[in-house]
């Protein structure tokens, strides 16, 4: 889900082209969701090989990553999650719930013809298995886009990356990143230029968006630590947030009484009681603190047989999307061509 921080976001609308050269620290699962999400046939199926394994998010991986990577320079690492801490257990059985529930709309839908709801409820359904996670990272591999994995949350290990400057930013669609101290978040990195709302049923355009940390807070007047408190208010995925209270108005708390610690009774009352272990998770996340990020060359034969060979893909669309890849500067097995 994510922080809810929308309304006091600063952000600069830009071109893909504005992030040409640049390393993306890439919330990969957050992106095979997506994937699994959106591709979808018209009844709301994912793909799936004849063997009815999914693959809708190696067609995202091979047709969608790929093109950003060839055609805007974009040189992304993908950090995908490791064990969720004890903190999230809420959270990960509300969308539990939520996908229950959402499966159970889109078969009645479905019984009743009505494919548009069918289709939006079908995208609230998605899953992202181990063994969707594992296939994500065999088919990096061959293309030589490199990968790392976290030992907890991926957007802590991913805007750790950018605080060190392995990355230039981090690519989410959720605010937690900054958070976790990301210097700079890049939203909507897509082709399409479009977001699926489930809530709506629709569709709206989207531009890739820069958030940069540092300004966006002196705008606000608070400090990293003082925008998680706003962000506890609000609500995490590690705690529902106090009701009544959005981030405009958290924000307006927060710069009057300067943190947490000096909240009236009344708001304590709709504080988590692990409170301080929240904080310390957003400030101190566990991260691999020696990822290994090189990128090597494509394996263009074994692409084809992952692909087309073992999961039914087309060899014409494998092979033209190969072909984009094979520029020399995309080839290039060293990290000093891989900023």
């Amino acid at each position: 889900m994510g922080v809810a921080l929308t309304p006091i976001i600063e952000k600069t609308v830009v071109d893909l082209d504005a992030f040409r050269g640049r390393t993306i620290a890439v919330d990969g699962n957050l992106e095979l969701y997506q994937f699994l999400s959106v591709i979808r046939l018209r009844d709301g199926t994912p793909l799936k090989d004849e063997g009815g394994r999914v693959t809708s998010h190696l067609n995202g991986l091979m047709f969608r990553t790929t093109r950003l990577v060839s055609d805007h320079d974009i040189r992304p690492v993908f950090v995908f999650d490791g064990v969720p801490p004890s903190l999230k257990a809420g959270e990960i059985e509300r969308r539990r719930a939520a996908r229950e529930k959402a499966a159970k709309e889109y078969e009645l839908a479905l019984k009743g013809g009505d494919y548009g709801t069918a289709w939006s409820k079908a995208v609230m359904t998605s899953r992202l298995t181990r063994e969707m996670v594992a296939e994500a990272k065999t088919l990096l591999g061959l293309l030589g886009i490199p990968y790392v994995q976290a030992p907890s949350e991926g957007e802590a290990q991913a805007a750790w990356l950018a605080r060190q400057g392995v990355a230039w930013a981090v690519g989410s669609k959720d605010y937690d990143s900054l958070l976790f101290g990301a210097p700079r978040v890049a939203r909507f990195l897509t082709i399409s230029g479009s977001e699926f709302l489930p809530s709506l049923g629709r569709s709206r355009p989207t531009r890739p968006e820069i958030i940069e940390l540092d300004p966006w807070l002196r705008s606000l007047s608070l400090t990293r630590e003082q925008l998680i408190d706003v962000a506890v208010l609000v609500g995490t995925d590690f705690n529902e947030g106090t009701k009544g209270i959005g981030p405009k108005k958290g924000v307006k708390l927060i710069r009057e009484i300067g943190s947490l610690d000096n909240a009236s009774d009344e708001i304590r009352r709709g504080l988590p009681e692990n409170l301080q272990e929240i904080r310390e998770f957003f400030l101190h996340p566990p991260v691999e603190s020696n990822p290994s990020i090189v990128r090597g060359p494509t394996d263009e034969a074994a692409v084809f047989e992952f692909l087309c060979d073992e999961r039914g893909f087309t060899r014409e669309r494998v092979r033209v999307a190969l072909e984009r890849l094979r520029p020399p500067g995309f080839r290039s097995p060293t990290l000093d061509t891989y900023p």
